[in-house]
């Protein structure tokens, strides 16, 4: 299987998945990438898969279906334009032979999906929309900071080698912030150094993986103390519970420069 970011708008990722002959592509926000590239391939999209509504999500989907024929998998509780199947947790698809498990992870938004596989040549692959970035997360734009804590609770939860397709190149943002939370994280400023490598190369610093954000990334660790700490002292406070903290390190994101 190859696993390709395709770069669109200013700093989206369109992630393809292909055997050769049969691709999938998730949250395809603009169609003339997609098709271009499975037309150069010579590749039959088989699936759509859709995480959430958002326009840079969604905008080339009724472009790409139409273009390809290819079934449309999405969230049961948003608002996605044409006929696709709705799904939520619990829920499993079978597309290029592997099975896919609907994570429900509001927070993002109030419906938002993540699609799951445990084996994909023998790694688990996650497709997780703006849930989950590399070194940090999507703001609360529907969601409530205690929705948007248990869906990545529920992502840190999965196999550490498992890889995570995030849909935005945010990454060394992400880490100049958590920096600031975390300035004493050795294994964050070495992570840094070799994302900002892969940039200079002009290379993708995604996937990362379940293991390395648990690492380094600030939403996922708003319980270690050094993390708690730097949330208590920007909000000038002197206790916090865990969500709470979740959200002064959020809110310090919205903010931070």
């Amino acid at each position: 299987m190859k696993l390709i970011p395709l770069p669109a708008f200013k700093d989206n990722y369109l992630w393809v998945l292909h055997d050769g002959q049969r691709a999938l592509v998730v949250d395809p926000g603009d169609a003339q990438p997609v098709i271009a590239f499975l037309q150069r391939e010579g590749l039959q999209l088989e699936a759509i898969l859709v995480t959430h509504h958002h326009a840079d999500h969604i905008g080339g989907l009724d472009a790409v279906r139409n273009a390809t024929g290819a079934v449309v998998f999405g969230p049961a509780r948003e608002q996605i334009p044409g006929t696709l199947a709705r799904l939520e947790e619990g829920n499993e698809i079978t597309v290029l032979g592997r099975r896919w498990r609907v994570l429900d992870v509001p927070g993002h938004t109030a419906g938002h999906i993540a699609f799951y596989c445990p084996d994909v040549d023998g790694t688990p692959l996650l497709f997780c929309g703006d849930t989950l970035f590399s070194g940090g997360c999507g703001r609360l734009f529907e969601g409530t900071p205690a929705q948007m804590l248990a869906s990545l609770d529920k992502l840190a939860a999965l196999p550490g080698n498992t890889r995570v397709c995030c849909t935005h190149e945010y990454t060394l943002s992400n880490l100049r912030f958590a920096r600031a939370v975390e300035p004493g994280n050795q294994e964050l400023i070495q992570y840094t150094q070799r994302c900002q490598e892969r940039r200079d190369r002009e290379q993708p610093t995604l996937p990362s993986t379940i293991a390395q954000e648990i690492k380094i990334n600030p939403f996922l660790r708003t319980r270690m103390p050094e993390v708690a700490q730097s949330a208590l002292h920007h909000a000038g406070v002197t206790s916090q519970d865990e969500v709470a903290a979740f959200a002064t390190i959020r809110q310090w994101k919205n903010e931070f420069q």
